[in-house]
Order: C-alpha cells, then sequence, then structure tokens
C-alpha cells in the first residue's frame, strides 16, 4: 500500500505567554497507509488531538515534517490540495454545521472548491446515503439528534472527496446508540469505499474495531500494532493510565490465577468461545 500520510520526528508546543512552551508532540514519527483504518488511543492531554490538527495543516510542526501524499504541510502553496485529501470531522457536529437545511449544509465545502452545481447536486445525495441521512436531506439540522447530527458532518466532509478523513472523538458528546451509528458510517466508509480512516478515541471498544492500534502517552507513542495485539500489553497499557477492553480484563484476570487462557480475544464471542474452551479443560 501506498502512504498517504506521514511524520517524521513531529514536535510540537502551543505558544506560552510566560515563555515556556510545555510540549505537546515530542518527536512521532508514523505512517499511514492509504485504505487503512486506524485508531489513536490515549488520555485527554496526551497530544492525539494536537496530532489530528496536523494530519491536514490545522497546525504545522514546531519541529520535524509531516506531508499528505507526499505534500509538505509546511507548503502554504499546497494548503487547499491538502485539505482536499484530508478532510476533518471534529466531536461537536454543532461546530460544523453552517446552514439551515441539511442538504445545504452538505453542499457548502464542495461550493466553496468550486465543483459545477450539477456535480455537487450528485455528491450531496451521494454523501448523504452514504452515511444513511437521505431522508433527512430537507430537514432542519438543529432537529435532529446528537448521533445525526454527527453523520450529516460526516456527509460533509465526504461530499469534498477525501481520499482520507480524520475524526478527532467524533463519538464523545454522544450517547450510545449515535456512538453505534457512527462508527457503523466510518466502518463503512472504510471498507465498501476505501476511504483512509483515522479515528482519534478515547473509548477502547471503537479503537478495538481498527485494523491498527496507536497508543499515545505525554506526546509519544507507546504502542502501535494491530489491536489483538496492543491490547495484549496489559500491564504496559495501565502504566500510561489506559484500561483494556472488558474481554480482554476478564481474560487476563483469569491468566493470573493460573488458567491458560488467551489475552487477544478481543470480541464478546471470542471470549465466550475462550471460557467455553476453558470450561471443558477444567
Amino acid at each position: 500500500m501506498s502512504v498517504i500520510i506521514r511524520t517524521d520526528a513531529l514536535r510540537f508546543a502551543y505558544p506560552a505567554a510566560e515563555g515556556v512552551t510545555p510540549v505537546v508532540l515530542d518527536g512521532v514519527s508514523l505512517d499511514i497507509e492509504e485504505g487503512s483504518f486506524v485508531a489513536v488511543l490515549g488520555h485527554n492531554g496526551c497530544g492525539k488531538s494536537t496530532l489530528a490538527k496536523h494530519m491536514n495543516a490545522i497546525l504545522l510542526p514546531s519541529g520535524g515534517t509531516v506531508w499528505v501524499d507526499g505534500i509538505d504541510t509546511g507548503d502554504e502553496d499546497r494548503l487547499l490540495d491538502i485539505r482536499r485529501t484530508v478532510g476533518m470531522v471534529f466531536q461537536n457536529p454543532d461546530n460544523q454545521i453552517v446552514a439551515n437545511v441539511v442538504e445545504e449544509d452538505v453542499a457548502f465545502a464542495p461550493e466553496n472548491l468550486g465543483v459545477p452545481p450539477a456535480e455537487i447536486r450528485q455528491r450531496v445525495d451521494d454523501a448523504l446515503k452514504a452515511v444513511g441521512m437521505y431522508a433527512y436531506r430537507e430537514h432542519a439540522p438543529h432537529l435532529l439528534s446528537g448521533g445525526q447530527k454527527q453523520r450529516v458532518a460526516i456527509a460533509g466532509v465526504i461530499a469534498m472527496r477525501p481520499r482520507c478523513i480524520v475524526l478527532d472523538e467524533p463519538t464523545a458528546m454522544l450517547d450510545p446508540i449515535g456512538r453505534k451509528d457512527v462508527l457503523r458510517t466510518i466502518k463503512t466508509l472504510n471498507r465498501e469505499r476505501k476511504v483512509t480512516v483515522v479515528l482519534i478515541t478515547h473509548h477502547m471498544d471503537e479503537a478495538a474495531q481498527a485494523d491498527r492500534l496507536i497508543v499515545m502517552a505525554k506526546g509519544s507513542v507507546v504502542a502501535d500494532g494491530a489491536p489483538k495485539a496492543v491490547f495484549s500489553r496489559v500491564e504496559e497499557l495501565r502504566q500510561v493510565g489506559l484500561t483494556v477492553p472488558q474481554t480482554v480484563a476478564l481474560l487476563w484476570e483469569l491468566r493470573q490465577e493460573g488458567y491458560d487462557v488467551p489475552l487477544d480475544a478481543l470480541s464478546d464471542e471470542e471470549c465466550a468461545q475462550a471460557l467455553y474452551q476453558l470450561l471443558q479443560a477444567v
């Protein structure tokens, strides 16, 4: 696979009035492959949202380099190309919704990109169908639920036809039903439309559904790999203040008691199967 986002020794510090500039990102080097579904997990303040904002040049590095499809994000002349390649979705959909009608809101970004009207109509319909909100195209956004608003915000980004979507804690303000709907939408975009997805989250169950999991702590990457492999490192994750999915936590406790059970049974079904095999063996 080709690399769509690359960071090399990325450092970032927000300016401080007192002259002290605490480092938020400290030497982060990553390759995000095109078509992949990557989750970035970590506590608040670990630097994951700051990393997300570097992926489409909302923020620029204090040190190191970020490339988007081979373009240095520090190249101001290529900023539009970068934003066309990587779209951003934030945690509060109300901050991204700008129109009084759903379909007009989704059309806003393509209009600003100078897309012809006939193509905008097609893109809007296509994007709303992709997120399951086509039936609400003439509704007022403020009357929608939180999960529906977030799906409209995602549709607005899809209508730009980016090859990568970075979602910065998109389910943080949603109820369990809204979270489930948004995550299903994200997975569909990745699996069926081959859109690269970078999901910033602090929910273990969301991170477990990605193909790759990057764990951050204090501005650095402390683990990177398949979710099953990363979540198996229970004690290391606990040392940086993170829990693991309940399935893994249960199996880990059983292992502490001397039972031979796997730690990579992430799903409820896999965990149930592991417990069944344990009962058959004792």
